[in-house]
């Protein structure tokens, strides 16, 4: 494996495809960063969460964009953790009304790091 700085950097790119592809809604991107079987998993206001990956994307196709809507980008990565060729990245997306904590879990493969699943929840601001 190579070094974790490298690692990260690479893992670190692969997060801001998926930012941009979030932010403009933008699928076909979000497409090349996925694994095709991954799923997309968690709760939305207590409410359980549970598609695939094609449910999530035409989500994602069938809504305006926070670009569309003119919100401003906040979305950030807030830690990377590397083991072997698995990842877990924590990225904070405040984005429409939510405030989410996205887990996304990460391989490296030979064509490079690619999202295999994403967890994720909002946390509601007071």
């Amino acid at each position: 494996m190579k070094n974790y700085k490298e690692q990260s950097n690479a893992i670190a790119a692969v997060l801001s495809s998926y930012f941009e592809g979030v932010y403009n809604g933008d699928t076909t991107l979000l497409r090349k960063i996925f694994h095709p079987k991954s799923l997309v998993v968690g709760d939305v206001n207590g409410l359980a969460y549970f598609k695939t990956l094609e449910e999530y994307l035409d989500g994602v196709a069938n809504r305006k964009s926070p670009k569309e809507l003119d919100q401003t980008f906040k979305m950030e990565i807030l830690s990377i953790e590397i083991i072997n060729s698995i990842a877990i990245a924590k990225v904070h997306l405040p984005i429409f009304d939510f405030n989410y904590y996205d887990l996304l879990a990460l391989n490296q493969t030979e064509q490079g790091w690619i999202i295999v699943n994403k967890l994720l929840t909002n946390v509601k601001i007071y």
